[in-house]
């Protein structure tokens, strides 16, 4: 199996199976919730497009969609650690911003989860990059 059909297995598996689990969690209540899930739904589509046509502008959409993923991933840990840390503030108001820190990284939301888009950003990088060395 080819390096090319490798990464592109690998970024439909971990496309499919992330909006799977932000399905499965519910993560469609608010408008905000939608950004990954919109994000993927656009590179499943570009993607499946840049598998039988590879023109200049798909090219260029496609990177516009991955900068935007990656960006969304680092807004999702934003907004995963402020609910966090905000509801570590009101249950031990008097503890220190580190300690506050520390367990907003492993509070009720995943706060680390959101990185998985900037993973996949990179890995469908990867996919342009090849796809741009065969040509």
């Amino acid at each position: 199996m080819s390096l090319k059909r490798v990464i592109i297995l690998a970024f439909v598996i971990m496309m499919a199976g992330t909006v799977l689990d932000l399905y499965l969690l519910s993560h469609y209540e608010s408008i905000l919730q939608l950004i990954p899930i919109l994000c993927i739904s656009a590179m499943m589509l570009i993607v499946l497009l840049l598998i039988f046509l590879r023109t200049r502008l798909l090219k260029n959409i496609f990177k516009l969609i991955l900068i935007i993923a990656a960006l969304s991933g680092f807004y999702g840990f934003y907004l995963h650690l402020n609910s966090n840390f905000e509801f570590e503030f009101e249950m031990t108001p008097t503890a220190s911003n580190w300690d506050l820190f520390i367990e907003s990284l492993s509070g009720a939301l995943p706060t680390l989860a959101p990185f998985s888009m900037i993973v996949l950003a990179l890995i469908g990088y990867s996919y342009l990059i090849l796809i741009n060395q065969k040509q």
